[in-house]
């Protein structure tokens, strides 16, 4: 398969800096809209990764992410939302960035080039065969990313990837590819843009789909949710009421009480009577 990189293709629009507000943001709308449709055919691909992933999951792995700059971001996003979503440790879903923490905020030069600091990186936290480690590139070429996945695979480590061209090198290494081909950007080249959509929509795939599988989701609440604000312990409150029928003041003692919405819904079922 010949590889095309169509995320550097030129973007259909010209002349961009002559459109009005309007035309601009309407026709990046008409891009963006294409975007769903891309992940719709790389379902399948989807599935199978997340399959490998709850497995290991269920013998006691862990998820890591693994990317460059946007896609390293991306990758941060969704693992830092994992805890207060799921209750899960934080250290069950752990993202990865080309660069370290400075990279979240600012480009740290050369770093998406190396290709021995994924693998050093990763060693950091102790990686072993029980867990899955997910590539994210748009391009699906960098060097960091790719170097980190060959390592894995080269000690037996499930490997997948997230990325935007058909038949990319990360593909090519990845055990569980998904290949999600938004072709070229509205800004030529800007990959955070259509491609950046397309990665955070499968990443929230992956771990809210993986999440379920494990039994962090009731009905379709988040029962295990860390009660950090107000909001949350409302929610939390509004939950209880659903569940077991009971008025807002009892709801909000039982959250208070047991601390999760999961164990005051337990507790009522078991000791209504």
């Amino acid at each position: 398969m010949t590889f095309t990189k169509t995320t550097e293709q030129p973007s259909k629009y010209q002349h961009l800096e002559k459109m009005s507000v309007k035309d601009v943001i309407y026709n990046m709308n008409q891009e963006d809209q294409t975007v769903p449709l891309a992940v719709a055919k790389a379902l399948p691909q989807i599935e199978n990764l997340i399959n490998a992933i709850v497995a290991k999951m269920k013998l006691g792995g862990r998820l890591f992410y693994i990317g460059a700059g946007t896609s390293g971001r991306l990758g941060i996003v969704d693992a830092s939302e994992c805890p207060p979503t799921f209750g899960v440790p934080f250290d069950l879903v752990i993202a990865i960035i080309a660069g370290g923490d400075t990279a979240i905020r600012k480009a740290v030069e050369n770093a998406e080039d190396n290709t021995t600091q994924a693998w050093l990186d990763l060693q950091q936290h102790n990686i072993n065969e029980k867990d899955v480690v997910v590539g994210i590139a748009a391009s699906g070429t960098t060097p960091y990313v790719i170097s980190g996945l060959e390592a894995c695979n080269n000690r037996n480590i499930i490997t997948g990837s997230i990325s935007c061209n058909l038949g990319s090198p990360i593909s090519q290494t990845a055990k569980f590819p998904i290949d999600v081909v938004v072709g070229p950007e509205f800004v030529t080249g800007s990959s955070r843009m259509k491609a950046g959509t397309a990665q955070k929509l499968v990443l929230n795939m992956i771990t809210t789909t993986t999440m379920i599988q494990l039994g962090k989701v009731k009905g379709n609440k988040m029962v295990d949710m860390q009660l950090s604000n107000s909001k949350l312990v409302d929610r939390g409150v509004k939950m209880i009421m659903d569940e077991i029928e009971v008025p807002y003041e009892k709801a909000s003692e039982l959250l208070k009480e047991f601390g999760s919405v999961r164990k005051a819904v337990d507790y009522y079922s078991v000791n209504q009577h």
